[in-house]
């Protein structure tokens, strides 16, 4: 069975194709591992939409997340984080990355805003100085406390 919002998950090559269809549109990245989608996920997103035409999120794959947070995660696998995201009305497109941090997914998308949220400063944010040195904006949001992966994985735990 075909998924309705399957096709806003695709590969940077896809994205890379695409991208001249897109002129004139404002483009919003950010990144992260979703790996249980939350109240303050959604709220994040919704926001970063705000800034721009066209939400594109950049996906720790599987390995990058286990290699990032542990062996136990991630909680859910790749694809149905991708789907996931992909069915919030305001995400456009989703794009699942092996590495570490998603500087060469930024490298290659050169979004005109880069979205992190408040747990980042902005001289910390990976792909910053790309985005910025093309005439982008980097922005954090607030973060929206009481609400993470980590603290809903402890409390089922406990």
């Amino acid at each position: 069975m075909k998924i309705p919002f399957q096709d806003k998950v695709m590969a940077i090559e896809q994205f890379i194709a695409l991208k001249p269809s897109l002129k004139g549109k404002k483009i919003v990245f950010t990144n992260g591992c979703f790996d249980i989608l939350h109240l303050g996920h959604v709220q994040y997103l919704a926001q970063a939409k705000e800034l721009g035409d066209l939400l594109v999120i950049g996906l720790n794959s599987d390995l990058s997340v286990k290699r990032l947070k542990g062996e136990t995660r991630p909680v859910n696998p790749e694809h149905a984080r991708a789907l996931v995201l992909a069915a919030l009305q305001f995400v456009d497109f989703v794009i699942l990355f092996e590495e570490d941090t998603p500087f060469e997914l930024i490298q290659q998308i050169i979004p005109d805003v880069l979205v992190k949220g408040g747990d980042y400063n902005k001289d910390q944010i990976v792909g910053a100085d790309i985005v910025t040195s093309n005439g982008g904006e980097v922005v954090v949001l607030d973060f929206v406390d009481g609400f993470s992966t980590t603290q809903i994985i402890n409390q089922c735990n406990n």
